[in-house]
């Protein structure tokens, strides 16, 4: 069994290097500053002014402008900011297209926000359809005794979802770093994810830095662009690649 994991992750990790050095070849460089999804001109602008409403709304109260949420709530899903607050209180002029506040496709929140309040973007249609897969999986549990629709397994806990079981077929969701398709994963509770290990190689490989062991690499992915992760597990860095690990 020991030697089959092995295997298994042995031929992971060459497909990845394939692939991280395939998306290299055809594109030039890694992540184009101003070519992929996550650098898109008026999402910068977007960000922009919504970073320098906030820093100032923070300046002159002493508080962020933000709604409040569940602790459970997901960090990269957490602090999201009221734009309607910002623009009333005169530090915003107008809410963004790109928020979902105005017709856009984005949710600004605000990451480290006692260390170093930084707004990004959560992809509302990404975030959408992984809501929507999870009520699919929800629905086949309830019929199946609460067993997931479990596929290959990709790493230790987490699955493919088998979307021949659901009677659908895999939803093409482009990640916000690459344009790349993600696919689905499912650990055995049934929770839905996205698998964002393809970019996290790319990152990683363009940052020159090798992760730490106990480092979460979803980080690399916040740092290289305006998004955060939507729906993603955890990362680590195990024998030179990103492998998904259960939280604690």
């Amino acid at each position: 069994m020991i030697r089959g994991l092995a295997r298994r992750g042995s031929r992971r990790a060459a497909a990845l290097a394939m692939l991280v050095l395939a998306m290299a070849a055809l594109s030039g460089c890694l992540y184009p500053d101003d070519a992929t999804p996550g650098h898109d001109a008026s999402d910068r602008q977007a960000v922009l002014a919504v970073q320098d409403a906030v820093d100032r709304y923070k300046e002159a109260t002493g508080l962020l402008p933000i709604v409040s949420a569940e602790e459970s709530t997901p960090v990269y899903e957490k602090f999201k900011i009221d734009l309607g607050k910002l623009k009333r209180m005169d530090y915003l002029g107008s809410i963004p297209g790109a928020a979902f506040e105005n017709g856009g496709h984005n949710q600004f929140l605000v990451i480290d926000e006692e260390t170093k309040p930084t707004v990004k973007l959560l992809n509302i249609p990404a975030f959408q359809q992984a809501l929507t897969v999870q009520g699919k999986v929800d629905a086949y549990m309830n019929k199946h005794g609460g067993k997931p629709p479990l596929g290959e397994e990709r790493y230790p806990g987490f699955w493919s979802v088998d979307f021949k079981k659901l009677g659908a077929s895999e939803p093409d969701v482009r990640s916000m770093y690459s344009g790349q398709t993600l696919s689905f994963l499912a650990d055995e509770a049934g929770r839905v994810y996205y698998d964002y290990a393809l970019d996290i190689a790319t990152a990683v490989r363009k940052s020159g830095k090798t992760p730490s062991a106990d480092e979460d690499l979803r980080r690399v992915l916040v740092d290289e662009s305006y998004y955060v992760p939507v729906k993603s597990p955890v990362y680590a860095w195990v024998n030179g690649e990103p492998v998904a690990r259960l939280e604690d």
